[in-house]
């Protein structure tokens, strides 16, 4: 017999449950994804397919062989400041009341607004983040390694079904990021640094505090809640696109690719390893200590931190 909740109602299912279910689903979706991919493959047309398009295409003459050194300290920035910058969003998304707030230096007649600390932190995080990444954008111009991570032929996109229908069947296609990504690398990497970025940072501009109130028009354009539909998704892009890299950095060849991308190294040495060891450290402390404890003698600097 059916129990059932005084008024007749189904008892809650349980937290625990829902979990071991949603857990359950998703390893099912993942066999039968490789299943579909492993059958895909067996038929000839996708084999003549996976022939012509092997999941790369070929670089232009005059591009880069090889990782800059600027390259690694670059990875590490913006690692750190994402991985920061996702931290205090979900502190201001989440956090109903806060337990420290900003006040910026009065300057002129009008007063200043106060913002919860975790919010000032948020938003002097992003304007490291886009300093670092004007830095990033001129020096990929300026070396010719935009060549490595935009698309310079619209074959790029068979190239990237191909490679993607390897990865979904567990045999990956073959992977030599010192010379050439494959093209499914190159499209997430153009969608990271080309479009979700500026989006990004676009979004945030508009929510932040900095943007002109009073601009009637231009706010009739360019509503806060459009910002807010797009600031949240991007946010969560960011959180995928790193959970995914970082997995097939390690299940790739992990000395190798940390070799790459923190030693500008073309070998399986242990450099790169440590280098990434200390990058993660470092990242794990500061998000450690971005607290109101240790982030207030920093934001006295700038403005006035109080308690409510």
């Amino acid at each position: 017999m059916e129990h059932k909740a005084p008024g007749g109602a189904k008892p809650p299912q349980r937290a625990g449950t829902k979990t071991w279910v949603r857990a359950g689903a998703a390893v099912v979706a993942i066999v039968a994804v490789v299943l579909l991919a492993k059958w895909l493959r067996s038929l000839d047309p996708l084999q003549d397919f996976l022939s012509t398009y092997p999941g790369h295409v070929e670089l232009p003459e005059n591009a880069p062989t090889g990782l800059p050194a600027w390259l690694g300290w670059q990875h590490f920035l913006n690692a750190f400041f994402i991985v920061l910058i996702i931290r205090s969003g979900i502190a201001v998304r989440t956090t109903a009341r806060p337990k420290a707030f900003w006040t910026p230096k009065k300057r002129g007649k009008n007063p200043s607004k106060k913002i919860s600390l975790d919010l000032w932190f948020h938003q002097t995080l992003d304007v490291l983040w886009l300093v670092n990444g004007v830095v990033f954008t001129v020096l990929l111009f300026v070396t010719n390694q935009w060549m490595r991570i935009v698309p310079t032929s619209w074959e790029v996109i068979p190239n990237a079904v191909s490679a993607g229908l390897q990865y979904a069947s567990l045999d990956w296609p073959t992977e030599d990021g010192w010379v050439n990504y494959n093209s499914l690398q190159v499209l997430a990497y153009f969608l990271t640094v080309f479009i979700a970025a500026p989006l990004a940072i676009v979004s945030g501009a508009r929510m932040s505090e900095w943007w002109p109130k009073n601009a009637q028009g231009l706010n009739r354009i360019y509503p806060v809640e459009a910002a807010r539909a797009i600031h949240f998704p991007v946010m969560i892009y960011f959180v995928g696109f790193v959970v995914i890299h970082v997995f097939l950095v390690f299940a790739t060849g992990a000395l190798r690719n940390l070799n790459h991308m923190y030693a500008a190294q073309s070998s399986d040495g242990w450099l790169g390893f440590w280098i990434f060891v200390g990058s993660v450290v470092t990242t794990a402390a500061a998000w450690l200590l971005a607290r109101p404890l240790f982030l207030t003698p920093i934001a006295s600097l700038f403005g006035k931190v109080s308690s409510r």
